[in-house]
Protein backbone atom coordinates (compact mmCIF):
# COMPACT_ATOMS: atom_id res chain seq x y z
CA UNK A 1 0.00 0.00 0.00
CA UNK A 2 1.12 4.01 -0.69
CA UNK A 3 1.15 6.76 0.87
CA UNK A 4 -1.31 8.05 -1.39
CA UNK A 5 -3.17 5.40 -0.37
CA UNK A 6 -3.04 5.13 2.89
CA UNK A 7 -3.81 9.59 2.58
CA UNK A 8 -6.41 8.88 0.82
CA UNK A 9 -7.92 6.37 3.29
CA UNK A 10 -7.21 8.61 6.38
CA UNK A 11 -9.51 11.04 4.27
CA UNK A 12 -12.21 8.58 3.88
CA UNK A 13 -12.10 7.94 7.41
CA UNK A 14 -11.69 11.71 8.72
CA UNK A 15 -15.10 12.39 6.43
CA UNK A 16 -16.75 9.51 8.14
CA UNK A 17 -16.43 10.31 11.34
CA UNK A 18 -16.80 13.99 10.89
CA UNK A 19 -20.48 13.88 11.76
CA UNK A 20 -19.22 12.92 15.47
CA UNK A 21 -17.14 16.34 16.30
CA UNK A 22 -19.01 18.66 18.10
CA UNK A 23 -16.90 21.47 17.27
CA UNK A 24 -17.19 21.18 13.37
CA UNK A 25 -20.80 20.39 13.95
CA UNK A 26 -20.72 23.87 15.32
CA UNK A 27 -18.73 25.69 13.22
CA UNK A 28 -20.69 23.47 9.77
CA UNK A 29 -24.20 24.99 11.88
CA UNK A 30 -23.32 28.36 12.39
CA UNK A 31 -23.39 28.86 8.69
CA UNK A 32 -26.71 27.11 8.31
CA UNK A 33 -29.94 28.63 8.44
CA UNK A 34 -31.97 25.30 9.74
CA UNK A 35 -33.64 25.73 13.38
CA UNK A 36 -31.70 22.59 14.21
CA UNK A 37 -28.09 24.07 13.63
CA UNK A 38 -29.16 27.54 15.23
CA UNK A 39 -30.99 25.48 18.33
CA UNK A 40 -28.16 23.54 18.27
CA UNK A 41 -25.20 25.83 18.87
CA UNK A 42 -27.56 27.74 21.60
CA UNK A 43 -27.81 24.70 23.81
CA UNK A 44 -23.89 23.74 23.32
CA UNK A 45 -23.03 27.74 24.73
CA UNK A 46 -25.56 27.60 27.55
CA UNK A 47 -24.29 24.08 28.62
CA UNK A 48 -20.88 26.09 28.39
CA UNK A 49 -21.80 28.55 30.17
CA UNK A 50 -23.34 26.83 32.98
CA UNK A 51 -20.72 24.17 33.48
CA UNK A 52 -18.35 27.62 34.18
CA UNK A 53 -21.27 28.09 36.74
CA UNK A 54 -21.48 25.01 38.61
CA UNK A 55 -17.32 25.17 38.55
CA UNK A 56 -17.79 28.48 40.51
CA UNK A 57 -20.36 27.11 42.53
CA UNK A 58 -18.24 24.09 43.59
CA UNK A 59 -15.41 26.58 44.58
CA UNK A 60 -17.79 28.71 46.43
CA UNK A 61 -16.60 29.37 49.76
CA UNK A 62 -19.68 31.57 50.93
CA UNK A 63 -22.28 29.20 51.43
CA UNK A 64 -25.94 31.80 50.33
CA UNK A 65 -23.67 32.23 47.02
CA UNK A 66 -23.01 28.82 46.16
CA UNK A 67 -26.57 27.89 47.19
CA UNK A 68 -27.68 30.59 44.61
CA UNK A 69 -25.49 29.74 41.80
CA UNK A 70 -26.52 25.89 42.33
CA UNK A 71 -30.25 26.91 42.13
CA UNK A 72 -29.75 29.17 38.59
CA UNK A 73 -28.00 25.90 37.37
CA UNK A 74 -30.85 23.65 38.26
CA UNK A 75 -33.31 26.19 36.29
CA UNK A 76 -31.06 26.38 33.39
CA UNK A 77 -30.38 22.70 33.44
CA UNK A 78 -34.31 22.80 33.24
CA UNK A 79 -34.86 24.70 30.59
CA UNK A 80 -31.76 22.87 28.49
CA UNK A 81 -33.83 19.37 29.13
CA UNK A 82 -36.76 21.13 27.35
CA UNK A 83 -34.78 22.33 24.59
CA UNK A 84 -33.04 18.57 23.99
CA UNK A 85 -36.74 17.68 23.90
CA UNK A 86 -36.95 20.15 21.00
CA UNK A 87 -33.91 19.57 19.54
CA UNK A 88 -34.91 15.94 19.19
CA UNK A 89 -37.76 16.73 17.49
CA UNK A 90 -35.99 19.13 15.15
CA UNK A 91 -33.06 16.00 14.73
CA UNK A 92 -35.78 13.50 13.42
CA UNK A 93 -37.56 15.79 10.67
CA UNK A 94 -36.67 15.69 7.32
CA UNK A 95 -34.64 18.73 5.65
CA UNK A 96 -34.13 19.16 2.18
CA UNK A 97 -30.54 18.27 1.14
CA UNK A 98 -29.73 16.41 4.37
CA UNK A 99 -28.93 12.67 4.06
CA UNK A 100 -30.35 9.74 6.47
CA UNK A 101 -26.99 9.22 7.54
CA UNK A 102 -26.60 13.16 9.29
CA UNK A 103 -30.43 13.00 10.26
CA UNK A 104 -28.97 9.81 12.33
CA UNK A 105 -25.70 11.43 13.50
CA UNK A 106 -27.77 15.18 14.57
CA UNK A 107 -29.82 12.06 16.78
CA UNK A 108 -26.20 11.49 17.99
CA UNK A 109 -25.25 15.03 18.92
CA UNK A 110 -28.41 14.98 20.63
CA UNK A 111 -28.10 12.27 22.64
CA UNK A 112 -24.31 13.52 23.69
CA UNK A 113 -26.20 17.44 24.37
CA UNK A 114 -28.46 15.10 27.29
CA UNK A 115 -25.46 13.51 28.50
CA UNK A 116 -23.81 16.77 28.72
CA UNK A 117 -26.45 18.32 30.85
CA UNK A 118 -27.14 15.55 32.48
CA UNK A 119 -24.04 15.60 34.29
CA UNK A 120 -23.39 18.53 34.94
CA UNK A 121 -23.15 19.51 39.14
CA UNK A 122 -26.16 21.54 40.84
CA UNK A 123 -25.76 20.54 44.22
CA UNK A 124 -27.96 17.70 44.36
CA UNK A 125 -27.14 13.76 44.68
CA UNK A 126 -28.84 12.10 41.72
CA UNK A 127 -29.40 8.35 41.86
CA UNK A 128 -27.62 6.41 39.21
CA UNK A 129 -30.76 4.47 38.06
CA UNK A 130 -32.24 7.97 37.26
CA UNK A 131 -33.67 8.02 33.74
CA UNK A 132 -32.99 11.06 31.94
CA UNK A 133 -35.75 14.10 32.76
CA UNK A 134 -37.51 11.19 34.59
CA UNK A 135 -38.31 10.81 38.23
CA UNK A 136 -37.51 7.52 40.20
CA UNK A 137 -39.98 5.36 40.18
CA UNK A 138 -40.81 3.30 43.83
CA UNK A 139 -39.22 0.15 44.71
CA UNK A 140 -42.14 -2.51 45.12
CA UNK A 141 -39.99 -5.07 47.44
CA UNK A 142 -39.40 -2.03 49.95
CA UNK A 143 -41.47 -4.16 53.44
CA UNK A 144 -42.61 -2.88 56.41
CA UNK A 145 -42.03 -5.32 58.87
CA UNK A 146 -44.07 -4.19 62.37
CA UNK A 147 -44.99 -7.23 64.03
CA UNK A 148 -48.07 -7.71 66.51
CA UNK A 149 -45.35 -8.25 69.07
CA UNK A 150 -43.17 -5.27 68.52
CA UNK A 151 -46.35 -3.17 69.22
CA UNK A 152 -46.56 -4.17 72.82
CA UNK A 153 -48.03 -1.18 75.58
CA UNK A 154 -44.94 0.78 75.12
CA UNK A 155 -44.74 1.14 71.45
CA UNK A 156 -47.09 4.26 71.52
CA UNK A 157 -45.77 5.66 74.65
CA UNK A 158 -44.65 8.90 75.18
CA UNK A 159 -40.58 10.02 75.44
CA UNK A 160 -39.34 12.99 77.47
CA UNK A 161 -38.72 14.95 74.36
CA UNK A 162 -42.31 13.53 72.78
CA UNK A 163 -44.04 15.54 75.77
CA UNK A 164 -41.47 18.50 75.69
CA UNK A 165 -42.39 18.82 72.33
CA UNK A 166 -46.32 18.65 72.99
CA UNK A 167 -46.05 20.63 76.19
CA UNK A 168 -44.56 23.86 73.96
CA UNK A 169 -47.14 22.90 71.33
CA UNK A 170 -49.92 23.20 74.02
CA UNK A 171 -48.13 26.26 74.90
CA UNK A 172 -48.10 28.47 71.93
CA UNK A 173 -51.25 27.15 70.98
CA UNK A 174 -52.67 28.86 73.93
CA UNK A 175 -50.60 32.11 73.59
CA UNK A 176 -51.93 32.19 69.91
CA UNK A 177 -55.70 31.98 71.51
CA UNK A 178 -55.20 34.42 73.86
CA UNK A 179 -53.66 37.14 71.20
CA UNK A 180 -56.35 35.74 68.71
CA UNK A 181 -59.27 37.07 71.56
CA UNK A 182 -57.44 40.26 72.85
CA UNK A 183 -57.97 41.31 68.86
CA UNK A 184 -61.41 39.72 68.45
CA UNK A 185 -61.97 41.93 71.93
CA UNK A 186 -60.30 45.28 70.42
CA UNK A 187 -62.58 44.47 66.84
CA UNK A 188 -65.53 43.63 69.18
CA UNK A 189 -64.50 47.79 70.77
CA UNK A 190 -64.59 49.13 67.50
CA UNK A 191 -67.48 47.89 66.20
CA UNK A 192 -69.30 49.52 69.10
CA UNK A 193 -67.52 52.50 68.71
CA UNK A 194 -68.48 52.89 64.65
CA UNK A 195 -72.15 52.07 66.16
CA UNK A 196 -71.71 54.77 68.27
CA UNK A 197 -70.48 57.11 65.84
CA UNK A 198 -72.98 56.51 63.21
CA UNK A 199 -75.79 56.68 65.97
CA UNK A 200 -74.71 60.13 66.95
CA UNK A 201 -73.93 61.28 63.05
CA UNK A 202 -77.80 60.38 62.64
CA UNK A 203 -78.99 62.51 65.76
CA UNK A 204 -76.56 65.65 64.37
CA UNK A 205 -78.40 65.58 60.73
CA UNK A 206 -81.42 67.19 61.92
CA UNK A 207 -79.32 69.80 63.54
CA UNK A 208 -77.58 70.56 61.08
CA UNK A 209 -80.24 70.60 58.67
CA UNK A 210 -82.53 73.11 61.12
CA UNK A 211 -79.37 75.35 61.55
CA UNK A 212 -78.94 75.75 57.76
CA UNK A 213 -82.20 76.44 57.09
CA UNK A 214 -82.48 79.38 60.30
CA UNK A 215 -78.65 80.71 58.23
CA UNK A 216 -80.56 80.93 55.19
CA UNK A 217 -83.49 82.82 56.81
CA UNK A 218 -81.35 85.25 59.06
CA UNK A 219 -79.19 85.62 55.57
CA UNK A 220 -82.70 86.63 53.76
CA UNK A 221 -83.46 89.19 56.49
CA UNK A 222 -80.32 90.60 56.54
CA UNK A 223 -80.76 91.45 52.94
CA UNK A 224 -83.75 93.00 53.11
CA UNK A 225 -83.14 95.30 55.96
CA UNK A 226 -79.96 96.41 54.28
CA UNK A 227 -82.19 97.23 51.15
CA UNK A 228 -84.34 99.15 53.19
CA UNK A 229 -82.01 100.63 55.31
CA UNK A 230 -80.29 102.26 51.91
CA UNK A 231 -83.48 103.51 50.64
CA UNK A 232 -83.97 104.67 54.02
CA UNK A 233 -80.96 106.69 53.54
CA UNK A 234 -81.55 107.65 49.89
CA UNK A 235 -84.86 109.79 51.22
CA UNK A 236 -83.64 111.34 54.71
CA UNK A 237 -80.53 112.71 51.99
CA UNK A 238 -83.15 114.05 49.24
CA UNK A 239 -85.36 116.30 52.08
CA UNK A 240 -81.80 117.55 53.30
CA UNK A 241 -80.82 118.73 50.11
CA UNK A 242 -83.94 120.41 49.25
CA UNK A 243 -83.52 122.52 52.82
CA UNK A 244 -80.18 123.85 52.00
CA UNK A 245 -81.17 124.72 48.59
CA UNK A 246 -83.93 127.09 49.70
CA UNK A 247 -82.06 128.71 52.70
CA UNK A 248 -78.86 128.89 49.75
CA UNK A 249 -81.60 130.53 47.92
CA UNK A 250 -82.95 133.05 50.33
CA UNK A 251 -79.58 134.05 51.20
CA UNK A 252 -77.95 134.51 47.38
CA UNK A 253 -81.73 136.90 46.93
CA UNK A 254 -81.00 139.09 50.36
CA UNK A 255 -77.41 139.45 48.76
CA UNK A 256 -78.84 140.86 45.41
CA UNK A 257 -81.36 143.17 47.00
CA UNK A 258 -78.88 144.77 49.38
CA UNK A 259 -76.69 145.41 46.41
CA UNK A 260 -79.27 147.59 44.49
CA UNK A 261 -80.62 149.58 47.37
Amino acid sequence: MTVINIIFRVEEICKKYDKYDVDKQRELGASGDDAFSRLFNSIDTDIESVVHKAELASTETNRAAAVALNAEVRRTKARLAEDVVKLQKLAVKKVKGLTKEERESRCDLVIALADRIQVIPDGHERQANNEWGGASAPNKNIKFDISEEDMDDGFFQQTEESSQFRQEYEMRRKKQDEGLDVISEGLDALKNLARDMNEELDKQVPLMDEMETKVDGATSDLKNTNVRLKQQLVKMRSSRNFCIDIILLCVVLGIISYIYK
